[in-house]
């Protein structure tokens, strides 16, 4: 265009470090550059179409894409930080029987951008809402993040970087159903992010039964893959474990899931069911849980429970199914 090289970078920093949506926001620019950069290019920006927010402040969005696609994000506030949860792609392709998203067909990946988009408008909502910045972001949204590797990978990057929101990569969490070789290009590329293993069985034959993933990714593979990850990395792997009743909340599951830990440098999240329309499985009971979390704290795993918030409007773990594909904001409260 014949513009000074300074210019690139100009227009980088209003695009990743400002979130700007429009040419007319990069007021460092003449508005001559403006101009042609408005006839050359377009900005096609993720927009909020509707958000819910729940008793406990959770609030979940309904992002729309430039092809009219939905996907969810979710702000999630607590006492000690602002987190969001978003997805890395429309539907997904793995079936988890006890996931709503896995009910859906994977449509499509989302692109480096519209992953970086979500951040940048729940960072803005988390600030506007409730006067707190974002402070985590965990990659556990509709759809495998690991089936959209390079895309997921580059929106990291962008999220991390001085010239982007400049958040760190430690704040930052990717959770996989499992798939064996990208954690095991997750350590070939040295990421320094958090990596979670979407776990939910730590026996095959159940692990099969609810995650078909594990047909072609098994425990041993699986097992084989995050130590790969660890030894490059140095980094720990997070266990998340669906306390189904009477399914995998015995003693002997717990058994199974120490053994599974033994096994690779790692901690362990519980994380309570929230049933989905139509679903085989139930939430545990309390009494249950406490047996299996002591048997684990015992045997020195390193475990917490985490409690599932935005129950009430379908935003916590595995109910994310675009039930409502609304195109004007709405706002429920």
């Amino acid at each position: 265009m014949g513009e000074p090289a300074f210019r690139a970078k100009q227009v980088y920093q209003w695009l990743w470090q400002k979130s700007a949506i429009s040419f007319g926001e990069m007021t460092n620019l003449s508005k001559d550059t403006r101009a042609k950069l408005e006839n050359g290019f377009e900005i096609s920006p993720v927009t909020i179409s509707e958000m819910q927010i729940s008793g406990d402040r959770t609030i979940k969005c309904a992002m729309k894409l430039q092809d009219n696609k939905i996907v969810e994000s979710v702000l999630i506030p607590t006492d000690t930080r602002m987190t969001v949860c978003i997805s890395s792609q429309v539907g997904c392709s793995l079936t988890c029987k006890f996931c709503a998203t896995g009910r859906l067909k994977r449509l499509r990946n989302l692109t480096a951008g519209e992953i970086y988009d979500q951040v940048a408008l729940v960072k803005k909502l988390s600030e506007e809402k409730y006067g707190q910045p974002l402070t985590n972001i965990v990659y556990m949204g509709m759809g495998e993040p690991l089936l959209n590797y390079k895309e997921v990978i580059n929106s990291v990057n962008h999220i991390t970087s001085q010239n982007g929101l400049g958040m760190a990569a430690k704040r930052i969490t990717v959770s996989t159903a499992g798939v064996a070789k990208m954690i095991q290009a997750l350590g070939d590329d040295d990421v320094k992010f958090n990596l979670a293993l979407s776990l939910h069985a730590a026996d095959d034959e159940k692990r099969n039964h609810i995650m078909p993933i594990n047909e072609t990714n098994t425990l041993d593979n699986l097992a084989d893959a995050m130590n790969y990850y660890y030894n490059k990395t140095g980094n720990k792997v997070t266990f998340e474990y669906i306390a189904f009743k009477d399914f995998n909340d015995s003693l002997q599951d717990a058994k199974d899931l120490a053994k599974f830990c033994a096994r690779v440098p790692s901690k362990v999240n519980i994380i309570e069911y929230n049933p989905i329309d139509d679903g085989e499985f139930q939430q545990t009971t309390p009494e249950r849980l406490n047996t299996f979390f002591r048997y684990l704290a015992d045997k020195g795993v390193v475990v917490n429970v985490r409690r599932s918030r935005g129950k009430d409007i379908d935003a916590a773990c595995g109910q994310l199914a675009n039930k409502n594909k609304v195109a004007s904001p709405i706002l429920k409260a």
